[in-house]
């Protein structure tokens, strides 16, 4: 022995301390071994003398261990091989006392040897000893990972700090002494945050029910693969399940379907004129105002809805165990119902309505989940073209209206790009002068195989895919340079009218191009006319009184078309500037009490504005005669002339 430990007048009977089983050495301030009894020599493979003084750090890694009384702590030796030693200290006057106890881990395994080497200097490893369950000790690394003193966890529960749906997965790995593989938990940092760990196991002592556990924090991969998962499968703007999880949900209800023999319905909703006020006000607007349709159907649900974001403006909703037709209509009127009341976007009250198309299972004879979700699309189509803010249930031959509108679709597409759109112009005839005055510009398509193909069919497709822009465009600066060309030919100087879609009126720059158009073509500007709907005119009053008193700048008049069909707000008479309202042809053709009282008022009305009137549709000399003796401005139809190509106008004019 280097010294006994009555020559160092140590409180411990030197029988006691040769003779106890753990291993006891006591160590200077300088770090210097002063003392230790045989198990230590044994234990620490070395020859103790007075000679050659060992210093301590030599041989136990002290470094990452706090000097605290009464405290265990697993440490390993220096030795080789190294050893695993529980190890205890206490301050005995001058000196520092440590008890060392083999610890008996039989690790096989070198990646385990290596985890604890280097558990202690990683935030995401640490190391915890319980004894069933109740926590003996644990490093530094694991009270850090969760936010605790060692202090505080010892003689804590484990079930305490792991959440408790894991807990019967964390009683039956503790029964077990072997484990290949780590297993995971969920635990709760002291703050209440959870954390997410891999848990690898071994037993301390195969006699005794003590067990070290390696922990790895593995929280940050799990989240980024919640994320992953969520991207996947989760719509990022309004927090609902896209599309690919709807696909999934319903193919295993199908499934579920076929078994039990219960119905489904999958109804395809579209936001109506959603597109005209992402272009008009901007898509931060168009984003919050997809959330707030997100949360009112969020609203609605229930134990038997899934609710699904399909695609920009889209929502699909499944609904399970049908009882039939009615409970699938309800649930529609629900829906359309709950977007009755306008939406608060950004400071903007927004009113809109929800198009809905259904498909139902068995019933559509749809037998995929593609197919289901085709058929409600096909369904939703066929309203939103009809009137919007309502419902269809599918039928089979809807199916055959909807591939020949895909079919058109594919053929408009190419009728633009090789430039097979055709102006015609229907004259327009002042009462008081009995003069031309103007034409109005109509777009028309002689399909090469097809046939003429009426207005009627193509400017709805053209508006959905979003060529109405593309046409439009085309149609204005056609009008424009064609006018110019019959001016330039010494034809009389007459305006050209040219009507606007809702989405091209609405798009952001229209009254620029405008401007090109006339600046290219070399047309002035009061010889162009062009003519808006009172739906556009509802859509956003501010956008609208901005551009018309744009065109009035620019020189180019505007006409409200269709007055008398839909709200006929005096409003908009009052505040737009305006130039000219135009009478619809129902009330001309169909001259009823009620119709010949709504045009006499109109005509009246917009006198007192100072606004000209036009009506249109006029094909007989009745109808002429009655607008003649209402002083009506101008009128246009067959009565005078039906629309003609470009190639008649100048036989026309000269007349």
């Amino acid at each position: 022995m280097f010294k006994k430990v009555d020559q160092l007048q140590l409180p411990i009977h030197e029988w006691i301390f040769e003779n106890v089983s753990d291993a006891i050495i006591f160590v200077d301030q300088d770090g210097y071994i002063v003392a230790g009894n045989q198990f230590a020599e044994e234990l620490l493979e070395v020859k103790l003398n007075e000679n050659d003084p060992l210093y301590v750090h030599d041989y136990i890694d002290l470094e990452v261990i706090a000097k605290q009384t009464n405290n265990e702590d697993l440490i390993w030796t220096k030795t080789n091989p190294e050893k695993l030693v529980v190890m205890k200290s206490e301050p005995v006057e001058q000196y520092w006392c440590y008890t060392l106890k083999e610890g008996g881990l039989k690790s096989k395994k070198d990646s385990l040897i290596y985890t604890l080497n280097h558990a202690r200097s990683s935030p995401y490893e640490g190391i915890i000893m319980h004894d069933r369950g109740q926590i003996i000790d644990c490093d530094f690394a694991f009270a850090s990972m969760i936010g605790y003193k060692r202090s505080e966890l010892v003689g804590k529960s484990i079930f305490d700090i792991v959440h408790a749906d894991d807990h019967n997965a964390l009683y039956e790995n503790m029964q077990m002494l072997q484990h290949d593989s780590p297993y995971p938990l969920r635990g709760f940092k002291r703050d209440g945050s959870i954390i997410y760990a891999e848990v690898l196991p071994e037993p301390f002592n195969e006699e005794t029910s003590l067990r070290v556990a390696i922990v790895r924090n593995i929280t940050e991969r799990v989240e980024n693969e919640k994320q992953i998962e969520f991207m996947a499968y989760y719509d990022q703007l309004t927090d609902l399940p896209n599309r690919n999880y709807f696909q999934l949900v319903l193919e295993e209800e199908l499934k579920n379907a076929e078994e039990s023999g219960e119905q489904l319905a999958v109804h395809f909703i579209d936001v109506d004129y959603f597109k005209h006020i992402n272009d008009t006000l901007g898509y931060q607007v168009g984003d919050s105002l997809l959330k707030g349709c997100a949360s009112r159907l969020k609203q609605m649900l229930r134990e038997d809805l899934f609710i699904a974001r399909m695609t920009s403006d889209e929502f699909l909703v499944l609904q399970r165990k049908v009882a039939g037709e009615q409970e699938v209509r309800s649930l529609a009127e629900q829906v359309i119902d709950q977007f009755r009341k306008p939406l608060m976007v950004d400071g903007y009250e927004i009113y809109t309505t929800v198009s809905i198309g259904i498909s139902r299972y068995p019933e559509s004879a749809a037998t995929t989940a593609s197919e289901l979700i085709e058929h409600a699309d096909s369904a939703m189509h066929v309203i939103k073209e009809e009137s919007r803010n309502d419902y269809q249930i599918f039928k089979q031959s809807l199916k055959e209206g909807f591939k020949e509108r895909l079919k058109l679709e594919t053929e408009l597409h190419k009728a633009l790009k090789d430039g097979d759109f055709e102006l015609h112009f229907q004259p327009q005839y002042d009462l008081k002068s009995q003069e031309i005055i103007g034409f109005e510009a109509l777009c028309r398509w002689p399909h090469k195989e097809m046939g003429a193909i009426s207005p009627d069919q193509f400017i709805p497709i053209a508006e959905k895919t979003g060529l109405i822009l593309d046409i439009g465009d085309w149609v204005i600066y056609e009008a424009c340079r064609l006018n110019k060309k019959w001016q330039g030919e010494g034809l009389p100087k007459v305006k050209v009218s040219v009507n606007l879609s809702a989405r091209q009126f609405l798009q952001r720059h229209l009254v620029s191009r405008v401007s090109e158009i006339l600046e290219e073509t070399g047309l002035e500007p009061q010889y162009l006319e062009l003519e808006i709907t009172e739906s556009m005119a509802m859509s956003n009053e501010r956008y609208i009184i901005d551009t018309l008193n744009d065109f009035n700048e620019l020189g180019v008049k505007v006409a409200l078309d269709d007055f008398g069909t839909g709200y006929s707000s005096l409003k908009y008479l009052s505040q737009f500037p305006l130039s000219k309202i135009k009478i619809d042809r129902m009330f001309i053709q169909n001259q009823t009490k009620q119709n010949m009282a709504i045009v006499k008022t109109i005509i009246h009305l917009s006198h007192a504005l100072n606004l000209k009137v036009i009506a249109e549709g006029v094909e007989k000399e009745d109808d002429l005669d009655f607008l003649l003796s209402e002083k009506c401005d101008q009128v246009q139809g067959f009565y005078f002339s039906k629309p003609m190509p470009e190639s008649q106008i100048k036989t026309f004019l000269n007349e």
